[in-house]
């Protein structure tokens, strides 16, 4: 976009500069911005719904507190854009997401701004809570700190136990819940009802506050009469709206709720509020992708929509016919193929039902798939109570959220073996979401866990065969993991049978060295070793696809230590701990010495980019295979 056609706008660099507007200028900042990040995400994909619905409340925020001294703790971090453009980096958000460009989400290391890491959700109210109180104690008494909580967050588990600590920590912290009624999809749970009922009578906090403000003023408001005072306020009030409210069941200041896009009410309410003793939460309703009307008529679709026209709003999709189709749309159409014949088959998504592509079942029955919100842990633990009653739940959580469930997997699932099928989409290195979301961890993570089986798919095929294997009687807990994108198939419907677990596939004969791999990665190895043929046709590679890197195939791993010296291990994982561990640590329990080079992504968290262009970083493409194998 040409930044010299943004008025205000273009002349705030900083908060310091936004600041020294007048209120009244704060709407056209409001729109310019808003102008902005939909002239941007047009040519440069992002999360556009949620950064356009905040936009109001960024604005209000830098406006009001004195950042970076006063601390924003932002959650879901997809909603940060307008926050990015107004604290420095305006001048290069055309580079967001890309490769050495600015961090898809905030980011502690990339600007003073971005108080903490937020890839996840709700984590906003426990860190903040942490500032505030580590502001007691190393004498910045009088700084701020607010979280900035929605898109569905509030459901998450953590959100909560941030709340009850809140509620009994001595502090100042602010709240602010962006409800705007979303997560990606739809939000859902009993929180979202409550939220979208809640409601406090404007004139009633305006005389509370004025009270509250000549009390203090008269000395007779001190920490142990106010906090008797707000139960007496409270309870008052419950009973005058016949309505509870569990934030001030709790303790805590409710206020709202308010037209989050309205910001010259936010920024009111916010200078009323701000100085305000103790825990107070705003909460505001926003609309998600406020101010661009094909992004607020359907939120989802817009939630990440890639390239589109900013004037007609028409998504620029190439032709995608004849092309292999998403591994996630592979595992919605086979769940939905074998719960017709099955009607023990359920599914559980912690509110990813379009991202994993359950919707499809969802949609013929609505019944047997259920959304539990943003709450990893709790889609785990629901799904092994279903098992444990008869029914084989297929949880499909992303692999870097399922980091979250992982006592969940090991005391809920695993110990008793539980026939509950673990599904990791998103697995291996995803792109541009960058380190938050890379699916590194969760074969290390789960390789020592006893009970489990983990596999991954080469290709399509084998993912549907994986998915018919796992819900047959006796095969305990089940984990499949499989990346973002598409496949390598255009034919990828085939028969659903069993695969023995445990057992690998052997692609191709060779006397010289043996590559083994394991899920996708391995058609790039098969690429590799076609082009090796032809540049070094002395070289006789063979290639192993494992499918199991627990249990390993035991036979087809001593077939290769009795053949080859000389070993290449391929995974889309972190290597430390990963499936080349395992190899090693099978060679070695075994007797056997071969010569083992591991490629896999390094000890250290990867950035962002396309995925193309992380692989080459991490030493997994195409070329890092031809090297390792004609190198060792």
């Amino acid at each position: 976009m040409d930044k010299t056609k943004l008025g205000l706008l273009g002349k705030i660099k900083y908060p310091e500069d936004l600041r020294r507007l007048s209120t009244a200028e704060l709407p056209e900042v409001c729109s310019e911005l808003r102008q902005d990040i939909v002239d941007e995400l047009s040519v440069n994909p992002g999360h556009l719904a949620s950064s356009l619905g905040v936009v109001e409340i960024t604005v209000a925020l830098h406006y009001v507190f004195n950042t970076p001294d006063d601390r924003i703790v932002w959650d879901v971090g997809h909603q940060a854009y307008a926050h990015k453009i107004l604290t420095g980096r305006g001048d290069v958000f055309c580079t967001n997401r890309k490769l050495h460009g600015l961090r898809p989400f905030p980011s502690p290391e990339e600007s003073e701004y971005d108080t903490f890491t937020c890839g996840h959700a709700s984590n906003s109210i426990s860190v903040a809570l942490g500032m505030a109180v580590a502001a007691r104690h190393t004498g910045h008494g009088n700084r701020h700190v607010v979280a900035v909580i929605g898109d569905g967050a509030m459901s998450g588990g953590l959100a909560f136990e941030g709340l009850n600590n809140v509620s009994s920590s001595p502090n100042d912290l602010l709240i602010i819940l962006n409800d705007n009624d979303m997560s990606i999809d739809r939000a859902v749970g009993g929180m979202e009802k409550y939220l979208l009922a809640l409601d406090t009578n404007e004139m009633y906090n305006r005389l509370r506050l004025k009270a509250s403000r000549w009390l203090h003023s008269k000395g007779y408001l001190n920490a142990d009469r106010r906090n008797g005072i707000l139960r007496l306020t409270n309870a008052l009030k419950s009973a005058i709206s016949h309505q509870q409210n569990v934030f001030e069941g709790m303790n805590i200041r409710y206020f709202g709720p308010f037209d989050g896009n309205d910001v010259d009410e936010v920024v009111r309410v916010l200078r009323q509020i701000k100085d305000m003793r103790g825990p107070k939460l705003l909460h505001l309703h926003t609309t998600k992708g406020k101010g661009y009307k094909p992004a607020e008529k359907a939120a989802t679709v817009w939630h990440a929509p890639g390239k589109f026209d900013p004037e007609t709003g028409e998504r620029l999709t190439s032709d995608q016919s004849g092309l292999p189709p998403k591994f996630q749309d592979v595992f919605g159409e086979t769940l939905l193929e074998m719960a017709r014949s099955n009607d023990r088959i359920v599914g559980v998504t912690p509110a990813m039902p379009t991202g994993c592509s359950m919707n499809i079942m969802m949609k013929e029955m609505p019944d047997r798939v259920f959304d539990v919100g943003i709450a990893e842990g709790h889609a785990a633990t629901f799904s092994c109570g279903m098992a444990k009653d008869g029914l084989i739940p297929f949880c499909n959580i992303y692999s870097a959220f399922a980091q979250r469930a992982y006592d969940n997997i090991i005391h809920d699932a695993a110990i008793l073996n539980l026939p509950v099928v673990f599904c990791l989409d998103r697995a291996g290195l995803v792109g541009e979401d960058g380190p938050t979301h890379h699916g590194a961890f969760d074969i290390a993570a789960l390789r020592p866990v006893p009970n489990l089986t983990i596999a991954s798919p080469m290709n399509e095929h084998e993912l549907r065969r994986l998915m018919y294997t796992a819900q047959l009687p006796g095969k305990g807990t089940f984990v499949i993991r499989y990346p973002r994108g598409r496949g390598v198939l255009t034919d990828w419907r085939c028969p659903l049978e069993e695969i023995e677990v445990g057992t690998g596939r052997k692609l191709r004969e060779g006397t010289d060295v043996a590559v083994l791999s394991l899920g996708p990665v391995g058609n790039d190895v098969e690429q590799a070793i076609d082009e090796l043929a032809a540049e070094q046709p002395s070289l006789a590679v063979a290639h192993y696809d494992m499918r199991f890197v627990k249990p390993l195939d035991g036979n087809m791993l001593r077939e290769i230590a009795q053949k080859f010296k000389r070993i290449v291990t391929v995974e889309d994982g972190i290597r430390a701990g990963g499936f080349g561990s395992a190899v090693l640590e099978w060679m070695s329990d075994n007797g056997f010495c071969p010569k083992i080079v591991r490629l896999g992504l390094p000890d250290k968290f990867v950035e962002h980019g396309a995925v193309a262009e992380l692989h080459k970083i991490a030493g997994i493409d195409k070329e890092s295979i031809k090297k390792a194998v004609a190198d060792i």
